[in-house]
């Protein structure tokens, strides 16, 4: 057995869950959790829910549920609750945004309408395509990040939640470097007092999070809570943080296939890909510098999966580029196509297509319900700062400085399922054993 780790506190009373942004994503996920708790679907995609994890040889024929396994919050003892610009109850957003179909909808219509967002902390230099009028006004940042705090304490109290977790679903911001004021916890409280413009609209929920002792997942590219202030903040009052930007289509299908092709020493000339989408995302991400947000942890995928530095004649000369173009007629159902040129013995020319119909929120939903149990159970198990055993889920993977992050998807998911396993006293596995005993 894997040494013994401390006692993980029960998952006892309601677990609130709190969203920046109630569109696409976060009412595609709020929808479903109810479906599935009145028996009228099914949560696919989620790994907390669906899958298995196997525990000691292979011959012990031991895989329980990962729901099973470990002391998860239970589906109907969620509550939910969130901030958006726009007035639009949770029914409204997800009619608007046209994920799931209506007549889906009116089932859970009752659930959904009665959730309606507080007004958020927005700024229109951080996301200029967008506009609207539930938006908090104050003097100052400071005053926004008191009063993001006493939003979680209202919710927590009204809602009776014995715990709570913030996942962002809010819109790309516009890209930007840190800055002196991201550099420490003072320097970052004296630029909320002084407005300074290097503070995002996301580093405020961050940083009300940790001033409201709640774990907080970054879903989006943002610069949000990978800055030295919040990561301070995070360990001192002992919460777990994860991010960033949810893995959904194209770069889901990235981490599968070019894992496969380093496997088997295929080299890889250049990798095409371009998106069409028409939802509320499509329509920040025509903004040049919002794009730009999203092109960094795109980008950056395959470089670290291929690693050119130690495999320069497969991987060098390698062209990569990604292009992301709104188009209003196809909705949420975007269309993510790669055309990818690769050469094999003797430098020989092959090409492979990909056309990927996928639906952004119908694959992001299950993401969200997974982050917030794990990281609810991390927090339960005294676990703080950057969860790296989490990047399974993201593009751009959150890791301790001075690390490189791990973008095969298998070794996330192994890197997971290792990490529930010594949560829970079992032995890892690490697949070295010999076949007739392991």
């Amino acid at each position: 057995m894997a040494s013994s780790n401390p006692p993980i506190a029960p998952a006892d009373g309601k677990l609130g869950i709190l969203i920046p942004g109630i569109g696409a994503v976060a009412t595609t996920f709020i929808a479903g959790v109810e479906l599935v708790r009145r028996g009228q679907a099914q949560p696919v995609g989620s790994l907390t829910q669906l899958a298995t994890i196997r525990l000691g040889k292979r011959t012990e024929g031991k895989s329980p549920y990962i729901r099973d396994f470990v002391p998860l919050a239970k589906l109907d003892d969620l509550a939910f609750g969130g901030w958006d610009i726009y007035e639009d109850n949770a029914f409204e957003a997800a009619s608007n945004a046209r994920v799931l179909d209506q007549p889906q909808l009116e089932q859970v219509k009752d659930f959904l309408s009665g959730i309606k967002p507080m007004k958020a902390v927005f700024d229109q230099n951080y996301v200029k395509r967008i506009h609207g009028p539930n938006v908090k006004q104050a003097p100052n940042k400071r005053d926004l990040a008191e009063a993001l705090v006493q939003d979680i304490h209202d919710f927590k109290a009204k809602n009776g939640c014995s715990r709570l977790a913030m996942i962002w679903c809010g819109s790309t911001e516009v890209y930007r470097k840190p800055a002196a004021v991201h550099q420490s916890v003072e320097s970052f409280e004296k630029g909320l007092l002084e407005n300074d413009s290097n503070i995002a609209p996301s580093q405020i929920y961050a940083y009300a999070a940790m001033k409201a002792g709640v774990p907080f997942a970054n879903g989006a590219p943002n610069l949000t809570s990978d800055i030295p202030a919040i990561l301070d903040l995070a360990r001192d009052r002992e919460l777990p943080l994860c991010g960033k930007d949810f893995k959904t289509g194209q770069t889901f299908m990235k981490t599968l296939l070019a894992p496969g092709l380093k496997s088997r020493m295929l080299g890889v000339s250049g990798w095409f890909s371009t998106n069409i989408l028409g939802n509320r995302d499509g329509e920040v991400l025509e903004d040049p510098d919002s794009f730009k947000t999203k092109e960094e942890t795109k980008l950056s995928v395959l470089e670290q999966i291929l690693q050119p530095e130690l495999y320069p004649d497969l991987y060098k000369n390698l062209y990569h580029a990604v292009r992301i173009n709104y188009y209003p007629p196809r909705g949420d159902a975007k269309e993510g196509w790669d055309n990818i040129d690769i050469f094999g013995w003797l430098n020989y020319p092959m090409q492979i297509k990909i056309d990927f119909l996928c639906r952004d929120s119908i694959l992001a939903a299950p993401i969200v319900l997974d982050l917030v149990l794990f990281m609810d159970l991390a927090h339960r198990a005294g676990m703080r700062g950057i969860q790296e055993w989490l990047s399974f889920y993201f593009k751009g993977p959150m890791t301790a400085p001075g690390l490189y992050p791990e973008h095969d998807i298998f070794i996330q998911l192994m890197k997971l399922k290792n990490r529930l396993r010594h949560l829970m006293g079992e032995e890892l596995i690490t697949h070295l054993g010999l076949e007739y005993y392991d």
